[in-house]
């Protein structure tokens, strides 16, 4: 839902707690393009209604209005895990390893609900405070999260390109499984600065993916352990 959801920061006012209120964009016909659909919504509102996790983002009320649905989310002021990678350009492996046991931790809950993400990328996971040696994290954005039923086949094509498994560029049926593979993407480019599957084009980097085609860069691995290293090749495998 990112293109038709925008946040702002609100006040509650009998409490003067702060929240971050997410607009989510109703769609205003079946014919039409732009929003998001009921049925879309309701899908991300039962979702967050079922998560109470240190490393993702709590859920505090849900608004309407004649255009859009309003979810009130617990404040994540530190920025973007994006953000502060960019600014470091690559963590430590120590560093690194912080952030993976968090996020591992929270899909790991996820996963424990036959919940599955679909949209893991650092531009998802938010700092609490961005100033304290180790970071505490948050996921957030579960417009594209789906509930994995035993014997109902799910496919789509959706998520980011250089994030995304095989199995969603080829419109396979669809598990938690796909949550590790971004995460194997995650660790290689908090170590390296880099993205394994990146090409010029959308085409190429979906071409990348299909076929498994990464390598470790002497440039940006020389000091990455191999322990590390197979952490990244068990999560990145097409199954």
């Amino acid at each position: 839902s990112g293109q038709f959801a925008i946040v702002k920061k609100c006040r509650e006012k009998s409490t003067g707690v702060e929240y971050a209120a997410k607009f989510i964009k109703k769609r205003q016909s079946r014919a039409s393009r732009r929003g998001v659909s009921r049925e879309e919504i309701e899908r991300e509102v039962t979702i967050l209604q079922q998560i109470l996790h240190a490393n993702i983002v709590k859920l505090h009320d849900v608004y309407e209005n004649k255009t859009d649905v309003i979810l009130i989310l617990e404040l994540v002021s530190g920025g973007e895990l994006f953000d502060f990678l960019a600014q470091k350009e690559s963590l430590s492996e120590e560093e690194a390893t912080r952030f993976i046991k968090q996020i591992l931790d929270g899909v790991n809950y996820l996963h424990s609900k036959k919940i599955a993400h679909f949209d893991l990328k650092p531009e998802n996971i938010m700092l609490l405070d961005k100033n304290i040696p180790i970071p505490h994290i948050k996921l957030i954005d579960f417009g594209l999260a789906h509930k994995i039923e035993d014997g109902v086949e799910f496919k789509n094509i959706f998520g980011t390109p250089e994030f995304v498994a095989p199995e969603i560029v080829n419109y396979e049926p669809l598990g938690l499984a796909a949550d590790m593979w971004s995460i194997g993407v995650i660790t290689y480019i908090l170590l390296s600065g880099a993205s394994p599957f990146l090409g010029e084009t959308k085409q190429e980097t979906l071409a990348n993916i299909t076929a498994v085609n990464y390598d470790f860069d002497e440039e940006f691995f020389s000091n990455t352990s191999d322990l590390a290293k197979d952490f990244i090749q068990k999560l990145l495998v097409k199954d």
